[in-house]
């Protein structure tokens, strides 16, 4: 799973052709039911259309003005015509504007149709994102998937630019100057042009497939420095913790100095390409401009065909100029297309049944029946799990560290899909019902509580979005957090900053609360909700969380027993299994695994008691003196 997920993100070959990634790009450009766009789509290639042609006729303007002018109207022209030579002159111009007027009328039609398709693109993969599992997000690296988005939508931008209207055009000039040249002047201007045309596109293609290799590193590099960046800023009071400033930037720098590196070749191959470039274009126009001037010498041509041809020539060269460039960046979009569109087309870890239902809960009985989980199949997490949560009723799930308890919870919640077994609310699977509704019924309080780097009142009515301000108040209010909001500065419209790091780690854990109890569900799941707080407001957010509970399923993940002596049944895991189940008194009586922590508990609580008091009594001492 995690090398696929990587191949998305970083591998430089794609697994769809470009051939693939155009048809799906142009889904997007040619949508179903948007007649208002297709059109556009067909006006905006005949505006291109025509500016070619007037494009490639400008010239020719030119020629007849020169005919005149040198007392050659005749050949070239009705008396009418080579009466007015202005009239050319300026329809030499008039054409020019009409050229440039037309592609910026293409370009206008066209916008809209384009903006639409990057819209729809960035919304589709943005709801995707969402839709593919917790596993694959945390697998991915930090920042790579949000430059792969950046990227495709660049190189979208530039694609829909560069090759609708750069490429497709330039082509289409080539094809008809070519023809003039033919028709005009003979079928060896024509092949001169072609070939040297041909071998400058050869040449140009062969060392831009060299260069691309540095272009990958540079984005290879790019990407690995963006995400050190990113997971190191995220981290800033650990890197403070452990003064790793330096660390930091010398492990930031690497990717630096192998982006530098890459950059340095790849200018310097720019630099052989432009010189073969120059070579190939001045080769073939200086051949084609000495057999032009070999025909006018022999009085074949008149002076104006020769400065038709150079017209011509520099014409068609200008656009190629750009061509290595334009090259490069064209399947570097595609490449980067691709790794979107892959992203796209990644089928997600967990999905709804077609037949799935709604979730309909009654009572709010859940019941894990011989459950079995594993992450990946040499590390079994949970075993022949089975017990059964009564509507209304609250279970807590203890155990040491990584015994499975937080994996229930996430089992509950379809995070994941379980390896055997089966759990059920109301006797329905929850394998059988839509996912959405499973989540709106359950409201989670985690024990690591991330806020987005909104006001506080934004991150509280997270969990309802209609709710009223009087709910979130009183949310607040239940949570404990209300009195405290209210002394801030700009009271809930504070801004919590990056993760919520403005706040400390009880208030934000107070603020998961809220907005849980703001959400109302049937169902409640604590993940060590109050591990974060002292035990003064621990008390009294217990008591908030026993009142919300009284009429819920609850399920407690607890690491201090202390809060869960009142429910009404606990289970003791480790390693997997259920070895225990009672309530609190029960497990005491029985003096095993669950009497073990207990007695653990309570000498840590007479340690803190005992350092507490010691503090106190300091702290009257400096006052006696004082």
């Amino acid at each position: 799973m995690a090398s696929n997920d990587q191949d998305i993100l970083e591998n430089d070959e794609s697994a769809q052709n470009h051939i693939a990634t155009i048809r799906e790009l142009w889904r997007y450009l040619w949508p179903e039911g948007r007649n208002d766009l297709k059109i556009r789509v067909i006006f905006a290639m005949f505006f291109l259309i025509l500016a070619k042609i007037i494009g490639v006729y400008v010239p020719y303007f030119f020629k007849l003005a020169i005919d005149i002018l040198n007392g050659d109207a005749e050949k070239n022209l009705t008396m009418i015509a080579a009466a007015v030579p202005v009239g050319l002159i300026i329809g030499y111009g008039t054409a020019r504007v009409l050229a440039l007027a037309f592609g910026e009328i293409r370009d206008a039609i066209f916008v809209k149709v384009g903006q639409h398709a990057l819209r729809n693109i960035a919304l589709n993969t943005f709801r995707h994102l969402h839709r593919l599992s917790l596993r694959f997000h945390l697998e991915r690296r930090t920042g790579g998937l949000s430059r792969v988005i950046e990227r495709a939508t660049r190189g979208i931008d530039f694609l829909l630019r560069f090759m609708l209207f750069n490429i497709i055009p330039t082509i289409l000039e080539i094809v008809m100057i070519s023809g003039i040249f033919w028709y005009n002047f003979g079928f060896l201007y024509a092949l001169i042009t072609f070939a040297c045309l041909s071998s400058y596109i050869y040449f140009t293609i062969i060392i831009t497939e060299w260069r691309l290799k540095y272009r990958r590193e540079m984005n290879k590099q790019d990407t690995t420095a963006n995400g050190r960046a990113i997971d190191s800023l995220i981290n800033f009071e650990t890197v403070k913790y452990f003064t790793s400033e330096d660390h930091e930037a010398i492990r930031y720098d690497k990717s630096l100095k192998l982006y530098e590196q890459a950059s340095i070749r790849s200018q310097l191959s720019l630099t052989l390409l432009n010189i073969v470039q120059a070579v190939i274009i001045s080769s073939g126009l200086v051949g084609v401009l000495l057999m032009g001037a070999y025909g006018v010498y022999e009085g074949r041509f008149p002076i104006s065909d020769f400065v038709w041809i150079n017209a011509l020539l520099i014409q068609i060269y200008m656009p190629l100029n750009f061509l290595g460039f334009v090259y490069r960046e064209i399947k570097q979009a595609l490449v980067d297309m691709e790794k979107m569109f892959m992203l796209i087309a990644k089928n997600p870890e967990i999905e709804d049944k077609n037949d799935a239902k709604k979730l309909k809960v009654s009572k709010g009985t859940i019941e894990f029946k011989d459950v079995y989980f594993h992450y990946s199949e040499d590390r079994p997490i949970l075993k022949n799990i089975s017990f059964k949560v009564k509507g209304g009723t609250t279970t807590a799930i203890v155990g040491s560290s990584g015994a499975g308890k937080s994996t229930v919870s996430r089992i509950l919640f379809r995070f994941y899909d379980i390896a055997s077994g089966s759990v059920t609310i109301d006797g329905q699977d929850i394998r059988d019902v839509q996912q959405i509704s499973l989540r709106k019924e359950i409201g989670v309080v985690p024990q690591d509580t991330v806020l987005f780097n909104d006001s506080i009142k934004y991150n509280i009515s997270y969990g309802n979005h209609e709710a009223s301000d009087d709910d979130i108040y009183e949310a607040a209010k239940l949570a404990k957090i209300h009195d405290f909001i209210i002394t801030l500065p700009d009271g809930y419209e504070t801004e919590v900053g990056e993760r919520g790091l403005k706040l400390s780690g009880g208030e934000k854990q107070r603020v998961a609360i809220a907005r849980t109890i703001l959400k109302n569900p049937s169902i409640l799941l604590l993940d060590e909700a109050t591990s974060a707080l002292d035990s003064h407001t621990e008390r009294d957010i217990q008591q908030s969380l026993e009142k919300i509970s009284e009429q819920r399923t609850a399920i407690v993940i607890a690491h201090r027993l202390s809060t869960i002596v009142n429910v009404n049944e606990i289970l003791v895991l480790d390693n997997g299994e259920i070895i225990e189940r009672g309530s609190h008194t029960a497990l005491l009586e029985v003096e095993g695994k669950y009497y073990q922590m207990w007695q653990k508990q309570i000498q840590l609580d007479e340690v803190h008691q005992k350092l507490n008091e010691l503090e106190k009594n300091d702290e009257n001492t400096c006052n006696i003196e004082s």
